[in-house]
């Protein structure tokens, strides 16, 4: 590592920021200036010292010849670990060491970096971003397709669209997430409210996506157990559960998080314990949509008896097979934050991997099962495809017929 001055900042904040910490250590600087006269008196006699200095990410005080100066690990810089020190020496004539390729003076940040671990954060880090975006991709593909076809548009789909329109904005946020605040360091350190905010919106998006999938369920045995539902009434309160309950629950999380100095440093990234104020409703209604499927399992299973007069369509006898899938899936990932591994620890590796995978392509299972394998879908693309055939051989027939005519 070397010596970071003002010119590497790309932006004003940047500027701005390490401005401020030069100006700090410029105070510390006259004030040691003070405390020292122009050499250190030791057993020696007297022999001189490296005066305090800004190297564009720490202060170094002010250190005898000799000797080495430690400064903490910054905590604006992605894979430093804060509890090591990086350190700079001080030459015997009184001058801080120059780097020999250089020329100038140098501060050895090298230990502040554990590289096997940053290298495994950046893989994890690349795991969720190629993950949210085939997701994205599969769920606009999809809500292209749900909005197309006409025949398409009945109450179940029209959960199936908010659901995905909720997984297409929670795969967006997450991806600028990574994008913008996880690889800019100076964005974590400055923590401004725009981080902050997006930190709520995601928590908000998250909890929106477990809810609408409660609403999968709550659908599904409303319409094979309960039967008598208007769908318009139905709707509205799925709008209420999907958007405005989540709204309320990521409003009572940033409040009481926000009450928490200690939890609202560097853009709301670290683990807080108020998390459990979102956790805790995705697991209770998890729970629900398990409960409700299974009811409904049961209903089917008695519909497709050979005594009944009344068998399920084959398309919400899917949807129900499809919903049986995610419940579980979705739950899995909130199932195992108890048993989380220590950092470092045994199968911790692992955990991180996992995690990135089931949660960044949980929108592509959703496209999978609601969409490609739905039947209705297929259907709707059968009916193109013959209305296409029809147009093409009506087209032709009309071609030879006026052929016939002018000969």
């Amino acid at each position: 590592m070397g010596n970071f001055d003002n010119s590497s900042s790309s932006s004003k904040a940047n500027y701005e920021f390490f401005m401020k910490l030069k100006r700090e250590c410029e105070i510390r600087k006259r004030h040691q200036l003070e405390m020292f006269p122009t050499k250190v008196a030791d057993r020696t006699g007297l022999r001189p010292y490296c005066a305090a200095t800004f190297d564009g990410w720490s202060c170094w005080n002010t250190t005898p010849s000799g000797e080495i100066a430690l400064a903490p690990c910054p905590n604006f810089v992605t894979g430093f670990d804060t509890k090591r020190f990086a350190f700079r020496k001080c030459m015997d004539n009184g001058s801080w060491f120059r780097h020999p390729d250089t020329g100038q003076p140098w501060s050895n940040y090298t230990t502040c970096v554990d590289m096997d671990d940053l290298e495994f954060r950046k893989i994890v880090n690349i795991i969720y971003v190629v993950g949210y975006s085939v997701s994205f991709a599969a769920i606009v593909i999809s809500l292209i397709i749900f909005l197309t076809f006409r025949s398409l548009r009945c109450t179940r789909i029209a959960i199936h669209v908010q659901l995905f329109s909720s997984f297409a904005a929670n795969d967006l946020m997450w991806i600028v997430w990574y994008k913008m605040v996880i690889g800019n360091p100076i964005v974590v350190q400055e923590n401004r409210f725009m981080c902050q905010a997006l930190h709520v919106l995601l928590q908000y998006l998250m909890v929106a996506n477990y809810l609408w999938m409660f609403c999968e369920g709550l659908h599904l045995h409303l319409a094979l157990v309960v039967v008598f539902v208007k769908d318009d009434n139905a709707m509205r309160w799925f709008y209420f559960i999907g958007w405005f309950l989540p709204a309320i629950l990521a409003g009572i999380y940033a409040l009481v998080r926000s009450s928490y100095p200690d939890e609202t440093s560097q853009c709301w990234l670290s683990e807080s314990h108020t998390q459990w104020i979102l956790t805790v409703p995705v697991l209770l209604s998890m729970l629900a949509s398990l409960g409700f499927l299974i009811n409904v399992v049961r209903v089917l299973l008695t519909k497709l008896h050979c005594n009944s007069a009344n068998p399920a369509p084959i398309g919400l006898r899917k949807a129900v097979r499809a919903a049986l899938i995610l419940v579980p899936l979705f739950g899995i990932h909130h199932i195992l934050i108890p048993f989380r591994p220590e950092p470092n620890g045994p199968g911790e590796r692992v955990y991180q991997v996992f995690s990135a995978l089931l949660v960044s392509l949980q929108g592509f299972c959703v496209s999978l099962l609601f969409c490609f394998a739905n039947v209705d879908v297929h259907a709707a693309f059968k009916a193109m495809a013959r209305r296409i055939r029809r147009r093409a051989t009506d087209n032709g027939n009309l071609t030879a017929t006026q052929t016939r005519e002018v000969v």
